[in-house]
């Protein structure tokens, strides 16, 4: 009887209040619901309260923990949420966002993608017409580890095989902690004093000791068996591998991290999966994204980003413009590729103002990696990769539809409009 009705709270004119009214939250009821089971446990949580989490959490380049601290302080974000009333506390524990996102996975990812731009085109931000030139590239997404060196991922490796191995009951007559310790540390004090030769020998003492540790674990019975085994493999494979070797482990925590060189002054290798974007020529919205395990060539990955493209657009013939990195790809379909070509006086001047546009893509990948988490991802594995690509391009559609409606509302108060164009007299 006495809550207060955020209806009575907010301004109804807000963006957020307009895009909440907007946007077809029983797409998501539908498509969402089969990832709950009924009758069993706990009662499940409102879809439309995790789907707004998450567009806001990307938006605004936050944490679990960050985005659902500052939705109790924030009436916006939970009318937005489908709430009534304001409320006082958190509506659920951060960790939920992460079990969720498991069962969320890249198809309700791409859900929540397309449904921006169903609504953008609903509110006609979008127009149909601009969706027949696209351009599609590529970039690294970079993961949340640490610079890879010899020595920490020797010294690193031993320690969570011996923390396992007791775990599982072992004994490990050695742990090599206090040594292990104090020999990454001199690595890093001889490699700044230049000495080398010294770095070097305390690089293969780390080394060796991981091999103890690794011989003493096989000698026991039982063997290691499920996630130990999975540990030990990778142990192994560290141990063994040598500077020149291809498909190298970078990170002990994540083994699928791949090392990308992009041709970059400020950084000539990073450590991610490469992730790809299409967007149309004209106002540069995302109409696909998909992050690529490993390290694969981009004329390689146009099928299928084509293909996700068709989920979110439909399918109709369209021209989609990519960089030299996409020769040789063998895609067929409706759709017209253009490859840009070196020698540009080539390219017939009724195409020649689309393929300026190609490099359009390029701010989109700057704007998804400094504002919305795309740069150092921290979701888990190939399937987080995915998920996190996915929704990174979904907050810069979000943003876009903010702005779109922050546009109108300042047409309406001020009563703006564009500027004519000029007609020219005709000459007499």
């Amino acid at each position: 009887m006495f809550e207060r009705e955020l209806d009575n709270l907010v301004n109804p004119e807000h963006p957020l209040v307009k895009l909440g009214k907007a946007i077809d939250w029983t797409a998501f009821e539908k498509a969402l619901g089969a990832t709950y089971h009924a009758g069993i446990g706990a009662p499940g949580v409102n879809t439309r309260l995790m789907v707004a989490l998450h567009y806001l959490k990307y938006q605004h380049d936050l944490s679990d923990e960050a985005v659902v601290s500052q939705w109790v302080e924030n009436i916006y974000w939970q009318h937005f949420s489908g709430e009534q009333y304001l409320q006082h506390q958190m509506p659920i524990d951060p960790s939920s966002m992460t079990r969720w996102r498991l069962r969320l996975g890249k198809t309700g990812a791409e859900l929540m993608l397309k449904q921006t731009i169903d609504t953008a085109i609903k509110i006609k931000a979008l127009r149909p017409s601009q969706l027949r030139h696209i351009n599609i590239d590529t970039t690294v997404q970079t993961k949340a580890i640490r610079y890879p060196t010899d020595a920490r991922l020797y010294n690193r490796s031993r320690e969570r095989l011996v923390k396992m191995a007791r775990e599982h009951g072992m004994k490990i007559k050695q742990s090599y902690k206090r040594t292990g310790a104090l020999l990454l540390k001199q690595v890093s004090r001889y490699a700044h004093a230049r000495q080398m030769k010294r770095a070097a020998g305390c690089t293969r003492k780390l080394r060796t000791n991981l091999g103890r540790v690794i011989r003493e674990i096989e000698r026991q019975k039982p063997p290691p068996e499920g996630k130990f085994a999975k540990e030990l493999a990778i142990a192994k494979q560290i141990h063994a591998q040598q500077p020149q070797d291809k498909n190298k482990i970078y990170s002990v925590h994540e083994p699928h991290v791949s090392c990308i060189a992009k041709g970059k002054s400020g950084k000539k290798y990073e450590f991610g999966n490469k992730a790809s974007i299409a967007s149309t020529s004209k106002g540069v919205w995302i109409v696909g994204a998909q992050g690529l395990p490993g390290n694969p060539y981009d004329g390689h990955t146009l099928p299928e980003q084509i293909k996700q493209m068709r989920r979110m657009i439909g399918e109709q013939k369209r021209d989609v413009h990519v960089d030299m990195g996409y020769r040789g790809h063998k895609h067929e379909g409706p759709e017209t590729i253009h490859v840009d070509k070196r020698h540009r006086g080539t390219i017939p001047k009724s195409l020649w103002r689309w393929m300026k546009r190609r490099s359009s893509v390029e701010p989109m990948f700057g704007h998804c990696k400094s504002e919305h988490r795309m740069e150092r991802n921290r979701l888990k594995g190939e399937e987080g990769d995915a998920i996190n690509a996915v929704l990174s391009a979904t907050a810069m559609n979000f943003q876009k539809l903010l702005a779109a409606f922050l546009c109108y509302i300042i047409k309406l108060l001020f009563g703006y409009e564009p500027a004519p164009k000029p007609v020219l007299a005709p000459c007499s």
